[in-house]
């Protein structure tokens, strides 16, 4: 599939009213320094000449080495830190900036910090205000299974095993395969129960990897929606105070690592208007606020969008979408908490979004996987890259210098873990 490929240099093709006074930080919580996302979000901002901050876990990072970077604050974290010492940290950063600034979480540990703790970090930063528990709740694979029940949104059915005796239970009537994930955001880095989303293939099998998730294991054991009979669908948003989408964006995964379950390697932008109207509904019911992110799995079997996830933050693949005025979700966050207006505009149909350095590996595992995207088009209007930027190199080649053998070796343990669900009742 060819295009050209898209490269971004100056503030060419910007919304209009941009308020370069007001910078932005990147917040993120725990050790994952190749995150692209970061990058992107650092890259979107910095471009319209708005001066961007970041937290990192050391000063070679690829964030860190960005040209559009003013200053990196380096804060090594966890993601298991009391919320108090991690909320010290955001207030500490903000004095050093010294002046009001839009934050821009890239993990559900920030996200939900930042709504829980709202009253005390509203004086130095500005962020969408919503209901306090709301976010910790869509980020809770339970919570979110709840609220999809409680506002009709199909989603796959789904157990929560307090014990391993219900696990037992579980698997002497349950369908396989099924879908382990971990249930809790900061559970998940404090005591993951899995690495990531794992598909699990016999009772056998499941009943090996559960011996290793303690007295109340923080699983949620999902149905698994056959890749053959599927077609996995993004939506990225971003919602004003009254629940309105102010910019709002469809497409199709076309690749993902780990295969069927981990991060986008490669996707396109796609109209959906069914998929569109149903995220704005459910956004509207439950009346969040901010920057969205979902992951859903059309099946074919009964012609239904079931909702896997629900990031209450930035999504990685952000820079896939931006409309005709050159709006992504994070230049409608800066936007909007300056008092500007969002500019409305159709989005790139047929663009498309390529993650380097995990998307071969993608490639090799999907040509026998059975999974196609027929709502992919043919041949990409345009490509942007996830990591090379022609006015922004170093971030490109300091991913490539720390992700060849760390990297690698993370791939390698996402791939056994995936691996190992399968394997141990195959003996």
């Amino acid at each position: 599939m060819g295009g050209p490929v898209a490269r971004s240099t100056g503030t060419g093709g910007a919304p209009p009213g941009v308020d370069r006074e007001v910078p932005g930080l990147i917040v993120k919580f725990g050790d994952y320094p190749l995150h692209h996302g970061g990058v992107g979000a650092i890259r979107s901002l910095g471009r319209l000449g708005i001066p961007m901050y970041a937290i990192t876990e050391d000063r070679y990072t690829p964030a860190a080495l960005s040209r559009y970077l003013r200053r990196a604050f380096v804060w090594p974290t966890t993601g298991t830190e009391a919320p108090e010492r991690l909320v010290e940290g955001l207030l500490r950063i903000g004095r050093r900036i010294g002046r009001p600034t839009v934050l821009v979480p890239t993990d559900e540990e920030a996200a939900v910090l930042i709504a829980e703790h709202q009253d005390a970090l509203a004086g130095p930063f500005l962020f969408p205000k919503v209901d306090a528990g709301l976010p910790r709740r869509l980020a809770s694979k339970q919570g979110l299974h709840d609220l999809c029940g409680e506002h009709g949104i199909p989603s796959p059915a789904a157990a929560f095993p307090q014990s391993y005796d219900d696990i037992v239970r579980f698997a002497e009537k349950a369908r396989f395969p099924v879908v382990a994930k971990n249930r809790e955001a900061f559970v998940r880095r404090e005591r993951p129960a899995v690495n990531g989303t794992t598909k699990i293939t016999t009772p056998e099998g499941l009943l090996a990897l559960a011996r290793h998730w303690g007295e109340r294991p923080g699983v949620i054991l999902q149905e698994y929606l056959p890749r053959e009979e599927a077609e996995d669908w993004i939506v990225h948003a971003y919602f004003d105070q009254d629940s309105t989408p102010l910019a709002l964006f469809t497409g199709v995964k076309v690749r993902s690592w780990p295969p069927h379950a981990g991060m986008t390697a490669h996707a396109y932008v796609v109209d959906n208007p069914e998929l569109a109207d149903l995220a704005a509904r459910f956004i509207k019911q439950i009346g969040f606020t901010g920057i969205i992110d979902l992951d859903l799995r059309f099946d074919r079997r009964d012609g239904r969008y079931k909702l896997l996830d629900f990031n209450p933050r930035m999504g990685a693949q952000f820079r896939l979408f931006e409309n005709e005025a050159g709006v992504d979700v994070v230049r409608a966050l800066h936007l909007d908490l300056t008092g500007r207006p969002v500019p409305d505009g159709e989005q790139r149909a047929g663009h498309r979004y390529v993650v380097e350095n995990i998307d071969l590996p993608a490639l090799i595992a999907y040509r026998r996987s059975g999974y196609t995207t027929p709502h992919a088009p043919a041949r990409a209007s345009g490509t942007e890259l996830a990591w090379f930027a022609g006015d922004d190199l170093r971030p490109f080649f300091t991913m490539l210098a720390r992700f060849v053998r760390p990297g690698s070796k993370h791939l390698y343990r996402l791939w056994r873990t995936n691996r190992r669900g399968r394997g141990a009742g195959s003996g």
